[in-house]
């Protein structure tokens, strides 16, 4: 029989005890009720990965904030490329390509020690452009290199101003994954494939397993725009089954209006926020004595206070006019080219100045990535490059400056590199088997490259890395063990923690 006391919203309507309830709380339960009504979660049924406020699973009730080891660092500024960089002309230059250029690697001396490789199809579930990228001719380097610093790494020309920091970076030249397409971005970043589905990304573990180093501000924020929907979406700053609290937070550069879905209306005064934000912790007190055993309520209403406080700070943090004449220039911001893409760095500067534990900058978002160059490849990178270096140089420089790259772990990305051949045009194709990253700051040691790709670059063939050995890196110069952050009842495969890579820590 029907119970109009124990059944559900219904057709916009609430049941008698919801409304008794809320009626006992006077205005705050009927104010609150009808927020959480709004979002379609109020009395919803209890999440067995919830755990009580201020505390960890992790499997030992670790206190959120309180890392397993000793930490080297405090935060993570993430550099993702979309569309799939080549490494061949960025950080893993191959000058066999020039000597064999248009031949094809069936007719050249590699064909062998491609095809004979271990690592052919060792972990492959999708590398179907493999076998006609045997076909394809080699295609010669679009830009000049040469070594870089006083460690003498390999870099091409397309970087002159990274070049001037690479004694910072250990760039790891063998990575490899498993999807050979654009899907790989969201591999990238949970270290599953998309047809397993969304799991939680690197910047949700941190957020999950770290508490914040600000009240104010989110402690995983979002800036650029995210992957195109055929490659994960929004879901590639995510958190999958940790839920909701723990996904990033997009906001924009304008600093006037930085939090679009948090604002209180441009009619409202300092005071009257103020005025707000005093009402709704008396509310979300009284709601916490009405309701104290809902997880998904309390996780609903911290997300409320955090973004009242969020609508005061995050205004001043996203504008980067705040800073002098020459801090803009180190980043770009007098040039048209590099200023759009300058500012988000200048601004994941200021992010994580103020406590934000991992901020995650897309370039080239929508559909497969603004880097995928199957045609056209030196006028892409060239243009991309350009966009990009300046800014990135500049934001290593000024967190050296003010002593925060000690703590702070810079990650340059993108999902996989591009084919040592042509795609029969004057580009590459998507190329999973061998990629290059690199990481600087935060106990990362400077002014190395660590594995590498065959002669052509089509193998990682020494000292290879998964993607999840870098989220495992990262995790560990933060002070956390991934085996210790994982969930009961949500199984992890080993190859999902991954491994520190020992070689590039200090």
């Amino acid at each position: 029989m029907f119970d109009p006391a124990s059944s559900t919203n219904c057709c916009g309507r609430v049941n008698r005890r919801t409304f008794l309830a809320d009626v006992g709380m006077g205005f705050t339960g009927l104010a609150l009720g009808a927020l959480l009504s709004r979002d379609g979660i109020a009395r919803a049924p209890s999440s067995p990965l919830s755990h009580p406020a201020g505390r960890g699973v992790g499997g030992e009730g670790v206190p959120v904030g309180q890392a397993h080891f000793t930490p080297k660092a405090k935060s993570v500024i993430w550099l993702f490329m979309l569309g799939g960089v080549s490494h061949l002309e960025t950080f893993d230059p191959k000058p066999a390509l020039n000597k064999y250029a248009g031949k094809t690697i069936d007719e050249s001396p590699f064909k062998k020690a491609v095809v004979e490789s271990p690592f052919y199809r060792k972990n492959v579930k999708d590398f179907a452009g493999t076998p006609r990228a045997l076909l394809n001719k080699l295609y010669p380097l679009q830009v000049g290199y040469r070594k870089r610093g006083r460690s003498g790494i390999e870099m091409s020309d397309w970087w002159p101003n990274l070049a001037t920091c690479a004694d910072e970076l250990a760039v790891v030249r063998s990575m490899w994954t498993t999807d050979n397409d654009h899907a790989a971005q969201l591999q990238f970043h949970t270290g599953r494939h998309i047809f397993e589905g969304f799991h939680p990304t690197l910047g949700a573990w941190i957020h999950y397993g770290l508490g914040s180093l600000s009240d104010n501000l989110p402690r995983f924020v979002v800036l650029g725009n995210p992957p195109g929907d055929c490659c994960g979406g929004v879901a590639a700053h995510g958190a999958g089954y940790l839920g909701p609290d723990h996904s990033g937070v997009p906001l924009a550069l304008d600093p006037k209006n930085p939090l679009s879905f948090g604002t209180p209306g441009a009619t409202v005064s300092r005071e009257e926020r103020k005025g707000q934000l005093d009402l709704l912790q008396d509310l979300n007190g009284l709601a916490g004595v009405e309701y104290p055993n809902d997880p998904n309520l309390r996780a609903r209403v911290r997300a409320y206070e955090l973004a009242a406080k969020m609508q005061l700070a995050v205004p001043e943090v996203m504008d980067v006019t705040r800073e002098t004449a020459a801090t803009q220039k180190l980043y770009g911001l007098d040039n048209p080219t590099t200023a759009a893409y300058g500012r988000q760095c200048l601004a994941a500067r200021r992010l994580v100045e103020r406590g934000v534990r991992f901020v995650q900058i897309y370039d080239g978002g929508g559909g497969g990535g603004g880097w995928d160059a199957h045609g056209k490849l030196k006028q892409n990178h060239g243009s991309n490059c350009a966009r990009v270096d300046r800014p990135i140089a500049g934001l290593l420089k000024d967190l050296k400056s003010r002593g925060l790259l000690d703590e702070t772990i810079v990650v340059w990305a993108t999902e996989f590199g591009r084919t040592p051949g042509s795609e029969n045009s004057d580009g590459r194709d998507h190329h999973p088997y061998g990629f290059s990253v690199w990481l600087a700051g935060g106990g990362i040691k400077g002014g190395i490259a660590h594995g590498a790709t065959d002669e052509i670059g089509f193998h990682a063939v020494q000292d290879r890395h998964y993607v999840t050995d870098i989220h495992a890196t990262v995790l560990r110069q933060l002070g956390l063990d991934p085996h210790r952050l994982e969930i009961p009842g949500h199984k992890r495969l080993e190859m999902d923690f991954g491994q520190p890579i020992k070689e590039i820590l200090v």
